[in-house]
């Protein structure tokens, strides 16, 4: 009797413990990807980067400007650029959107090297936040000279329409 027993129990606790597993199954990853018509953004050197028009506002959380020297921000959430953080609230990777899912993302510095050399890159950006993924491509970037700091910087980026 204890023999028959222990097998519907053993049965049973296989069941329950077969179908917990199948419920807690990951979905395939979604990812939301602005692929509409491109945009252009350009803030020019030495431009105030306070000032609206000198920040292109992707969404409420994230506002990429640069200051007359460093790299971009995010003025949503920080004042100034952090080499090691900024644009607060951003994921780049070298890569275009079709490859979404074999790419590794970083803060700005880490994913591009040295901001001058990001021109004609294929980038993708993921706004952390919003976690929207976006398409961008450095037009521009001016570097401090001899007539001093610049700030300037431009790009083409997609869009959600």
């Amino acid at each position: 009797m204890k023999e028959i027993i222990k097998i519907p129990l053993f049965a049973i606790i296989l069941f329950i413990t077969i179908s917990c597993v199948e419920d807690h199954v990951d979905p395939e990853i979604e990812y939301t990807i602005w692929n509409a018509s491109n945009i252009t953004f350009e803030k020019a050197d030495g431009a105030d980067p306070s000032e609206a028009k000198n920040q292109d506002r992707i969404t409420d959380l994230v506002w990429i400007t640069r200051g007359d020297k460093g790299q971009i921000y995010n003025i949503a959430k920080e004042s100034i650029a952090d080499r090691n953080i900024s644009p607060i609230g951003t994921q780049w990777a070298i890569g275009t959107t079709d490859q979404i899912g074999q790419l590794s993302f970083n803060d700005f510095r880490s994913a591009v090297g040295e901001p001058k050399q990001v021109v004609g890159k294929n980038l993708v950006l993921h706004l952390i936040e919003d976690d929207i993924y976006l398409s961008v491509k450095f037009l521009s970037w001016s570097s401090n000279g001899q007539g001093g700091n610049k700030g300037g910087f431009s790009y083409t980026r997609s869009t959600s329409e």
